[in-house]
């Protein structure tokens, strides 16, 4: 009986370890971007799971301050703090280590044991001298961000709030600060960290293009000294003014931001990797999200399409690029974000991907929802002869099904366009110069198109019969498409088609 006992005593034990050590894990959904190609200047954007040990794990609150000289900053700080906290209580009960940083404010936290636990820390010598700022630097992330803060950032149109002091005097009192968390605003942090074993670090609050990567305990610093680094990126804004470059929405200003974390810095998470549910979004943020899947090499989409969505799609969409693999063609690194997307802009030309991956594509049209077409999209999936490789898939009737088409071949280069009777109120075709849209590519033969299909553009070269160049569509699960056989590289110079393509996109999600 007493060796029962003992056995059912350590197998008790071991599993109380075991549950103990999973509820110690952190399990992360990582998001990086990896260039396609060196120098390319494209970059995949790829999901990764990754796990920490939560003793390891240091959380840092940059600069949650009570109140900026930004009335609007202050109103987005104070709409994104509940969460936060939670986030915060959450890691905090797995093990994670909380450090405030409200840069400035100390002397009001000077006699808190929080203050004092941090001023307790050693000094450590480090390789790379610990620094009070760290500025961009260009070796790494090169010689701009891809916004303009020069004006300070605030987006607050009344010049009488432009006015940069210090408006701050303490952490938003949202955020508890708990028993055996910390507060310090400088290389304490690190310190404290060497002190206690700590290798990873998630930095969380603002401003993500100033403090964020600055301060002394964010990211610029912890990446020079060694340590492991996340950005939450829904638990953070940027000071960024639509008014100034690249003239994108406020929001879409933080998306460029935290992108360029991600190529040069460090991967991101969300906050729902701790307490679930979807990942936070301000209310102000009303951007429908468009996945871009360029994999075609013959019209250069993956260099027009990027340019097009930065000027046209930057104020109103949160855009992703999914682009073809380098050295594998079928192979789309990426195309997960289409469960999220709620339209799909295709331009790809005779791709088999992956029977998983071609379910993505599938799915999103089987949800019922939108897909924009250009140029090559109505023979994205398909070989022109033969069967795919194994393990990869096709979809020979995406023309017919989705697309609305019969695409057999096609004629000549520079088709003249013409609106198709009874369409000239089509908001597709609001503010077009129908006279200027003509195609720089041949016409493609398509026709018939389906009956469910509804032609807006024809387009017409000498000597042989006119073709839609230009339609409308809605797949049998009640998806709006939309497709145009535009798109030749020379097209996207054309205003016409860029405002075509545009309001396609807009119609498609309304």
């Amino acid at each position: 009986m007493r060796t029962l006992a003992v056995i059912l005593i350590a197998a008790t034990s071991g599993f109380a370890q075991t549950e103990s050590s999973q509820a110690n894990t952190l399990k992360l959904s990582t998001r990086t971007r990896v260039e396609t190609a060196e120098g390319s200047g494209r970059y995949h954007t790829l999901q990764k799971p990754m796990q920490w040990n939560a003793g390891e794990t240091a959380i840092v609150v940059c600069d949650m301050w009570n109140k900026h000289w930004c009335p609007t900053a202050t109103t987005r700080v104070a709409e994104m703090a509940p969460r936060m906290n939670e986030v915060i209580k959450a890691a905090r009960n797995r093990g994670v280590f909380i450090i405030h940083c409200p840069s400035d404010t100390l002397d009001f936290y000077k006699d808190t044991p929080q203050r004092k636990l941090a001023q307790a820390a050693k000094k450590v010598e480090t390789k790379v001298p610990l620094q009070g700022w760290c500025n961009l630097d260009a070796k790494i992330e090169g010689n701009t961000l891809p916004i303009d803060d020069s004006d300070g950032g605030c987006d607050c149109t009344d010049q009488e709030y432009k006015k940069n002091y210090r408006a701050w005097s303490r952490q938003i009192e949202t955020i508890e600060i708990a028993d055996g968390d910390a507060i310090t605003a400088s290389a304490e942090a690190y310190y404290l960290m060497r002190q206690r074993g700590i290798k990873n670090v998630i930095v969380m609050g603002v401003h993500t293009n100033m403090c964020v990567l600055g301060r002394p305990f964010s990211i610029r610093q912890m990446r020079y000294q060694g340590q492991n680094v996340v950005l939450m990126r829904d638990m953070t804004d940027t000071m960024y003014n639509p008014a100034m470059e690249p003239k994108v929405s406020h929001f879409t200003g933080t998306d460029l931001v935290v992108e360029h974390i991600e190529r040069h810095w460090c991967p991101t998470i969300t906050s729902s990797d701790f307490i679930g549910g979807d990942e936070f979004r301000f209310k102000n943020d009303k951007r429908k999200h468009v996945v871009i899947l360029s994999a075609e090499r013959e019209y250069k989409t993956e260099q027009t399409l990027p340019v097009f969505a930065l000027k046209h799609l930057g104020k109103d969409y949160r855009v992703t690029f999914v682009f073809a693999d380098a050295e594998d063609r079928n192979k789309l690194p990426g195309l997960e974000a289409i469960k999220t997307a709620d339209v799909l802009l295709v331009s790809a030309r005779r791709r088999t991907p992956s029977k998983q991956q071609l379910k993505l594509v599938r799915d999103h049209i089987a949800a019922g929802k939108p897909i924009v077409g250009i140029r090559t999209a109505n023979h994205a999936f398909c070989l022109r002869k033969g069967e795919p490789k194994e393990g990869l898939d096709q979809w020979l009737e995406f023309d017919a099904e989705v697309i609305g088409g019969s695409y057999t071949n096609h004629h000549g280069n520079g088709p003249k366009t013409t609106i198709k009777p009874g369409s000239q109120a089509h908001p597709i075709l609001n503010d077009i110069d129908v006279k200027s849209l003509v195609g720089n590519g041949s016409l493609y033969i398509v026709s018939p198109l389906a009956k469910s299909a509804t032609a807006l553009l024809t387009g017409s070269i000498p000597n042989k019969k006119s073709e839609p160049i230009a339609w409308t569509n809605k797949t049998k699960h009640g998806g709006k498409v939309f497709y145009t056989s535009l798109g030749h590289i020379d097209d996207f110079k054309l205003p016409a088609f860029n405002q075509l393509l545009k309001n396609a996109i807009d119609w498609s999600v309304h």
